[in-house]
């Protein structure tokens, strides 16, 4: 494929925005790629593992002639990374991000993006990752066959969103647009939704635990497999949860009523009910593999 990008920005270069870098270099889809973060040392490994060319730890160096910057950093830093944008970013330069809650992402850019600027940002989520983090767990092929769901308004600039979905798709992506507010529902339930739940059922068994006996010694594989994204960074998904957490506390509504149901048929010894609750269940879950593979 064809050079498409001169210039890309990565601000944030973990396990999204080093997946992203590798796969457009698998792609041949950009000529070269600067690393922006915090950490000079997390900077200087994702260099010496050829993710990007060259760093920076400041973002107005790093976008002087970028073409295309990819925020990549935790939803809580939004404000900060577009507050810093606002005064560094070339004319025509087109801004896309990978976070989990896009009415959030949009907001943030709203606050700090002038009109035109503002027209040029293209909000995305690849629905990609896996418990790991760092630059050091990035891989290529991350995105291939993954959905992406873009997420722009009637302001949009046309050509930023033709230009931002080619950089998508050019990581393998399967790219889909829908309104932010759909997306940040239908993932609150997916995948925000799963996260608290994972973190909260560890906690419960972790404060079973006394002097005598760790809970934990008498896991197994059904306790690992529901658990895994549990592993996953705490200070990402705080920040996830509370950019969406109006959606959030409606799914956990609706999970605490699911639960209601099967205490109450716990406790009055309905066989019936927990049956059926079960065989709904594995028949939603059975349709689900079928019908995605269990990807999206």
């Amino acid at each position: 494929m064809t050079k498409q990008l001169e210039h890309l920005v990565v601000i944030g270069t973990g396990l999204i925005g080093g997946s992203v870098a590798r796969a457009l270099r698998r792609a041949e889809f950009v000529r070269r790629i600067t690393g922006v973060g915090r950490c000079t040392a997390n900077l200087e490994k994702a260099r010496a593992l050829g993710v990007i060319d060259a760093f920076a730890t400041d973002v107005g160096t790093a976008v002087a002639d970028a073409d295309m910057v990819l925020v990549a950093v935790p939803m809580g830093a939004y404000d900060a990374i577009f507050s810093q944008l606002a005064t560094h970013l070339p004319a025509r330069a087109l801004v896309t991000d990978a976070g989990s809650t896009k009415q959030h992402a949009m907001a943030a850019a709203r606050r700090h993006l002038d009109g035109d600027t503002a027209r040029r940002f293209v909000p995305a989520h690849p629905i990609a990752g896996t418990e790991q983090s760092g630059v050091q767990a990035s891989v290529a092929d991350l995105f291939d066959g993954r959905l992406c769901i873009i997420t722009p308004d009637e302001a949009t600039d046309a050509d930023a969103l033709e230009r931002v979905q080619a950089m998508w798709e050019a990581t393998g992506s399967r790219v889909i647009t829908m309104p932010a507010g759909e997306h940040d529902d239908f993932l609150a339930a997916v995948s925000h939704l799963p996260h608290l739940a994972a973190y909260a059922l560890v906690n419960a068994v972790r404060k079973l635990g006394d002097a005598t006996h760790d809970p934990f010694q008498f896991a197994a594989g059904g306790f690992r497999d529901f658990t895994r994204i549990a592993s996953s960074s705490p200070e990402m998904w705080r920040d996830i949860a509370l950019c969406n957490c109006e959606a959030l506390m409606h799914k956990i509504d609706a999970l605490q009523a699911e639960l209601a149901i099967l205490r109450q048929a716990l406790a009055d010894g309905d066989a019936d009910t927990l049956l059926d609750a079960f065989a709904a269940a594995k028949q939603a879950r059975d349709t689900w593999l079928e019908t995605h593979g269990g990807n999206l």
